[in-house]
């Protein structure tokens, strides 16, 4: 019981200090303040599966943020910011890749199946017509 209660005080006060240490950065204006917020919630989390870069705890998703913000803070644009990530990370950490031929089947893939299973449930569906024709005749 005493552990247990011991380990809560400590989760409690370690995601304290780490709310509080993310609000200290400081930036130079409010539009640099909002394009940091655009850019962690448009990044994924190299970690993370399905997480954005503000919804990740994990240690590289906070370096990531602090590699931002400074990146924000030297006056890069934020293209500049995204193709460094790009490079670096490659294009998982984008929510919405580029529409090219490397993501063609991530684009169209469901489409593509979709057309498919219509066109194989049309076919089945007149062969059954057909045969329930022959027999009733």
């Amino acid at each position: 019981m005493r552990y247990s209660l011991f380990f809560c005080l400590i989760a409690l006060f370690s995601t304290t200090a780490f709310s509080e240490a993310e609000s200290i950065l400081k930036f130079n204006s409010s539009i640099d303040e909002t394009r940091y917020n655009a850019l962690i919630e448009e990044l994924r989390c190299p970690k993370c599966q399905n997480q954005n870069l503000a919804d990740s705890n994990a240690g590289i998703a906070v370096d990531l943020r602090n590699q931002i913000y400074s990146m924000i803070d030297q006056g890069l644009s934020d293209k500049e910011i995204v193709d460094y990530m790009v490079a670096r990370y490659g294009e998982f950490v984008l929510y919405k890749p580029a529409n090219n031929a490397g993501t063609f089947l991530l684009w169209y893939g469901p489409l593509i199946l979709l057309a498919f299973g219509l066109l194989a449930f049309v076919l089945i569906i007149r062969s059954n017509r057909k045969s329930l024709r022959k027999e009733t005749k």
